[in-house]
C-alpha cells in the first residue's frame, strides 16, 4: 500500500534542533503529530524510527509517515474516466466535465467526482481518502486541485488564506458589458443566502466580503465573454456577481440566465489554476481549453 510521507534532508541551519521544532517550521501541527503517534504514522530519522525529542544533525534524513487515512462509509467507490492534468505523491490536478457534481450530497448521493477518484486511489492501493482543495458547482467545467493528504490539504488551506492559490475562470454573460460598464473592473459586493432558498445566494449588506476581479474579452450584441479571478471564494459568487451587474451567465436559470443553442448549464469554465507546490517548492500552473458547448457560442478553440 501507498503510505504518505515526507522527507527532508537537513540542513547546516538546522543543525541542533529539536525534531519537534523542525516538524512546527514545515507547518506539521501538534494535531497531526499526535495522530501520528497513536494511529499508525511513524518518524525516521535515517531509516531509525525516532520521537520528536530527537536532536537533528546536518545531513539527516527525516522521514514523516503519516497514518492511513480511511474514507467514510457513505463514499462508494465509482469506476468513472478522470481527466487528469497531473499528478504527484502529493496532489491531483483534475479537469472535471460540467454536469458531474464534485462531492456528494443530499442531491447528488452518487456518481460525483469524488467517487471516481476514490475508485482510482483504491485502484493504485493509495490509503488515503478524498481531500478537494477547488471545489466546483456540478454544471462548472474546468481545473480543480485535490490534495491526496490530509496534511497537504492543510498545507493547501494555508496558501488560500494568502491568495496562494490562483484560479482564473471564463464565463460567457448575457448582453454587451462594455456598452453599460467599463471593460475591466472590480466587483465588491457581500454575498449571503437568500432568506427564501437554501440553495440560492444573493447581495445583500449582511453577506460575507465578496470581490470578484473581471475583463471583458469579447463582446457581440447577445453576449460578453468575461475572465475572471476570485480574492474571496464564497457559494456562487460570480454566478450572482454576474446577475448583480445584470449580465447572468448564459444557461443560469437560477440567477437569470436563458439556455442559448446547445449550451444548457451555466457558461462557466475554470480554464487556468496555479499554485505553489508545498513540498516540491515550486510553483505550478496549468490551463484547460473550454469545453465543446462553450465554445460553440462564441467560436473560441
Amino acid at each position: 500500500m501507498n503510505r504518505f510521507c515526507l522527507r527532508y534532508t537537513i540542513k547546516k541551519d538546522n543543525e541542533g534542533m529539536l525534531l519537534r521544532d523542525f516538524l512546527k517550521e514545515q507547518h506539521i501541527s501538534k494535531a497531526a503529530l499526535i495522530d501520528i503517534k497513536f494511529n499508525g504514522g511513524a518518524l525516521h530519522v535515517n531509516g531509525s524510527a525516532v520521537t520528536v525529542r530527537s536532536v537533528l544533525n546536518e545531513g539527516d534524513l527525516v522521514e514523516v509517515y503519516f497514518p492511513k487515512e480511511t474514507p467514510s462509509e457513505e463514499l462508494k467507490p465509482q469506476k468513472m474516466p478522470l481527466d487528469i492534468h497531473y499528478e504527484d505523491n502529493y496532489v491531483l490536478v483534475i479537469n472535471k466535465p460540467a454536469g458531474i457534481a464534485s462531492i456528494p450530497s443530499r442531491e447528488y448521493r452518487s456518481g460525483t467526482l469524488a467517487n471516481g477518484i476514490l475508485y482510482y486511489y483504491l485502484s493504485k492501493g493509495y490509503e488515503t481518502t478524498i481531500h478537494i482543495v477547488t471545489r466546483l458547482d456540478k454544471d462548472t467545467s474546468g481545473l480543480m486541485l485535490i490534495a491526496k493528504n490530509r496534511h497537504a490539504h492543510h498545507l493547501f488551506s494555508l496558501q488560500q488564506k494568502l491568495f496562494g492559490v490562483k484560479r482564473r475562470y471564463e464565463a460567457i454573460v448575457h448582453g454587451c458589458m462594455t456598452k453599460e460598464l467599463p471593460p475591466h473592473g472590480i466587483v465588491n459586493a457581500p454575498i449571503g443566502r437568500k432568506e427564501t432558498s437554501i440553495i440560492e445566494r444573493e447581495v445583500r449588506e449582511d453577506g460575507q466580503s465578496s470581490l470578484t476581479h473581471y475583463q471583458v474579452l469579447e463582446v457581440s450584441e447577445k453576449w460578453s465573454l468575461v475572465s475572471l479571478c476570485l480574492e474571496t471564494g464564497r457559494t456562487h459568487q460570480i454566478r450572482v456577481h454576474m446577475a448583480y451587474l445584470g449580465f447572468p451567465l448564459i444557461g443560469d436559470t437560477l440567477y437569470g440566465g436563458m439556455p442559448m443553442d446547445d449550451l444548457n448549464r451555466q457558461a462557466l469554465h475554470s480554464c487556468e489554476l496555479t499554485f505553489y507546490h508545498p513540498v516540491l517548492k515550486k510553483e505550478l500552473h496549468f490551463t484547460s481549453d473550454y469545453p465543446m458547448d462553450m465554445s460553440s457560442i462564441v467560436g473560441l478553440k
